[in-house]
């Protein structure tokens, strides 16, 4: 452990700027070749243990014939005042920590002044030997103003550089405070573990011309952490100089015996540090090498022969309040006899004289209590064999068992088959604090599962009876569906009365807390509600033309889209049509919570189809343009429902009034009416009528498109005189029969 200086001028401090990692570099290469602390002797009896008010503790030693090794070697010198202190090398003691493997010494403080007054820079090197910096107590300090210094070193073989940076100001001086080292004339920062070598330098283009007249100079030192606090007179005088101890700080530094494992060091019994006969071996985490610690119950010098003795723990206070016996490595404490208690804790007390009734009692009664015990397990036993027997049970009902087997013919790992407990312990037993939303088809709650992965896990309220034996063969198919605008379904849980669907969660709420709930709703751009229409219709149309069987959605709603954080759309509860009963006073229980969006026809089949999908839609972008609910109940009775207030408005033709300001703001009188048309066509009674979803999303396409072009207008409107035309033709050739009639 050697540590060396530079006595420099600020002129010479700015030729130097190459020299730090020039001079770490060699430093690396030379600390390669040293080797680690010569084979272990013991201390003669005449070796002293202690220099001045210092105890020096084996493995160091004062004099070469005293310690471990010359890496341990003490020299106990008089300082200035005739006072003996203990120094390694150059480096003076404070403090050896035998157990913790750990040392305080004073480290020299690097200053470097803005005038022609010389700087001092420290370097310190400890390659080659087992000690380190300690990462955890030592804090790279800079006070100053405007002071930019580095601390330069080697880090396990590779070089290493860090620094901080102060700022302040002639009247800021005081900001800061006492205490406070955060940036204003005083920084810290942090060092890495392993560190053996280190070098101080100073930014020379920082002259420090605006600040020499108050903080003439700066200071830099690695110091242990609580044994510094800031103040802010260090900046305008000497008293950071003036108040430690010889120009120094105290410093941890981490020690370990030798190179070596415990594993690698207890082969070579010769060279083995931890002698003492109740010791133990430690690898140090800290430094390189091992240390030695005296075993559980013992207590001394794990590194002399006989060093670890026998705590006497009778002899401690409280310890033991009855009869204590104490053992190698231990103790023992039992209350006298005649007494009874815990002599450990609350102590023994006489034991009173008693007759035979109250045995006999005590007897009887413990005899009830074993059997009432026995029946309690008995009944919890068969309640949870009979539990198990529901669960499976209900899993065999919902397809499991199949279910099951095709994973393992396809080889399926993404889908995964959810017990009840992993959902209650997901969910906090269902909580209701827990509910992403409710609906007519069930309830959605948010879980977050052992692997910490956030998801929403529906509860459905209804199921076709006769769907259920293949519920996990429909679910399996539906996990298949992978779109960037669908929610993905994870798994399912066939435990339960009613099977449980598991998605992965979506943040940023839904379609309809955005614009009903939102108070910044009119703030949503044009652009994006087309966005989420456009991304909504794709996902639909996958559904519909893509997906492998095709599927109807059978519950589009602004509470089934979901939005992301960049308000992409993720359409949810798709394949709801599996679930749906035919019972119609079940049906009738469902359409209670889909009232506005249900298509009519519907209402007479009790059966979804693909278009069904389309006028649900619909209503979706009627309530995402007007950012008014399908269901309301403010004026007249006739206009309560949206889709009737929108034929009402399209008859008179004041069709642009029921849009959102925003979208009037920011949309062309073209663009709403063709918006209004696609709506209008959606809305159409009979099914057979309304546009393909194929169609919807051509047309939410090339609205989107003129968003952004609109010159693209002029071409539309020429190919839409070309498409009146045609029109006119087919109308004459229909006898005058109406074309575009809609649920109103």
């Amino acid at each position: 452990m050697k540590m060396s200086k530079f006595e420099i001028t600020r002129n010479e401090q700015e030729n130097m700027e190459v020299v730090p990692l020039v001079v770490l570099l060699l430093l690396v290469v030379a600390g390669a070749s040293v080797a680690y602390g010569e084979r272990p002797q013991l201390p003669a009896s005449e070796c002293s243990t202690s220099c001045g008010d210092v105890e020096i503790p084996y493995p160091f030693g004062i004099g070469r014939n005293c310690s471990f090794g010359s890496d341990y070697t003490v020299d106990c010198l008089k300082n200035a005042d005739g006072v003996d202190r203990p120094f390694i090398s150059d480096v003076e003691i404070i403090e050896i920590m035998l157990a913790q493997g750990k040392g305080r010494v004073y480290n020299p403080i690097s200053l470097n002044c803005y005038d022609d007054r010389s700087s001092l820079i420290w370097f310190w090197d400890m390659t080659g030997s087992p000690y380190r910096f300690s990462d955890a107590e030592n804090k790279f300090t800079v006070i100053g103003c405007d002071t930019l210094a580095y601390i330069n070193g080697t880090q396990g073989g590779k070089p290493y550089q860090s620094g901080c940076m102060t700022f302040c100001q002639n009247d800021s001086l005081s900001a800061g405070g006492s205490g406070s080292c955060a940036g204003l004339g005083c920084c810290q920062t942090s060092v890495p573990r392993d560190l053996d070598y280190i070098a101080v330098w100073f930014d020379s283009e920082r002259n420090g011309s605006s600040t020499r007249n108050f903080s003439p100079c700066s200071y830099a030192v690695l110091v242990q952490e609580d044994q510094f606090s800031f103040k802010s007179s260090y900046i305008t005088t000497t008293n950071f100089l003036d108040e430690i101890y010889n120009g120094s700080v105290p410093v941890v530094v981490s020690w370990g015996i030798g190179n070596e494992t415990c594993e690698e060091a207890r082969r070579d019994s010769s060279a083995y540090a931890c002698v003492s006969q109740h010791s133990e071996c430690v690898d140090s985490s800290a430094a390189p090498g091992y240390l030695c610690n005296c075993s559980n119950g013992f207590e001394g010098n794990p590194y002399l022969v006989d060093g670890c003795q026998d705590i006497d723990e009778c002899q401690q206070l409280h310890l033991c309040k009855g009869d204590c016996h104490n053992t190698v490595g231990g103790y023992n404490c039992s209350c006298p006899q005649g007494t009874t208690g815990n002599a450990s804790s609350s102590g023994c007390i006489p034991i009173p004289r008693q007759s035979i009734a109250p045995k006999v009692v005590t007897g009887v009664s413990g005899s009830l209590i074993f059997l009432l015990l026995c029946g309690l397990c008995f009944y919890l036993v068969h309640q949870r064999k009979k539990l198990e027997e529901i669960k499976r049970r209900y899993f065999e009902e919902h397809g499991g068992l199949d279910l099951k087997k095709k994973m393992k013919e396809e080889q399926n790992h993404a889908f995964r088959i959810f017990a009840i407990k992993e959902l209650e312990k997901a969910t906090n037993n269902f909580d209701d604090r827990q509910i992403l939303g409710k609906g007519g088809n069930g309830i959605v709650y948010k879980g977050i599962l052992e692997d910490q992965c956030t998801v929403a896990i529906k509860k459905p309220k209804l199921i076709d009876e006769s769907l259920k034996r293949g519920f996990g063969n429909e679910t399996l198919i539906l996990s298949r569906i992978n779109h960037d605008n669908i929610v993905k379904l994870l798994g399912c849980c066939l435990e339960t009365e009613m099977p449980m669907l598991v998605y992965e969660f979506v943040p940023n709420g839904t379609l309809s807390h955005l614009i009903h709930e939102n108070k910044n709703c009119s703030s949503i751009s044009l652009d994006i509600r087309l966005m989420i229409a456009y991304q909504s219709a794709k996902a639909l149309e996958y559904l519909h033309m893509e997906a492998s069987p095709s599927i109807i959605h059978g519950d589009i709603k602004p509470s089934n889209i979901l939005l992301d954080n960049d308000y992409n759309a993720k359409v949810s509860d798709f394949g709801a049509s599996k679930l749906i009963p035919k019972d119609e006073q079940q049906f009738a229980t469902l359409v209670q919570f889909t009232y506005g969006y249900i298509d009519p026809e519907c209402l007479q089949t009790y059966e979804l189809t693909y278009k069904s999908d389309v006028y649900s839609f619909g209503v979706v972008l009627l309530e995402l343009f007007t950012g008014k609910k399908a269901i309301y109940f403010e004026g007249p009775e006739e206009q309560r429902n949206l889709v009737t207030t929108f034929a009402l408005f399209m008859d008179e033709n004041h069709v642009f009034d029921i849009f959102d300001n925003q979208v009037k703001e920011e949309a062309n009188v073209e663009l709403i009416q063709e918006l209004s048309e696609l709506i209008k066509r959606c809305l159409y009674l009979k099914g057979e009528e309304r546009p393909t979803m194929k169609e919807v999303v051509e047309e939410l396409h090339t609205l989107t498109k003129f968003t952004h072009h609109p010159w693209a207008w002029e071409q539309y409107e020429q190919d839409n005189v070309e498409r009146e035309s045609l029109l006119e033709e087919i109308m004459t050739h229909a006898d005058g029969k109406e074309l575009n009639i809609f649920y109103s």
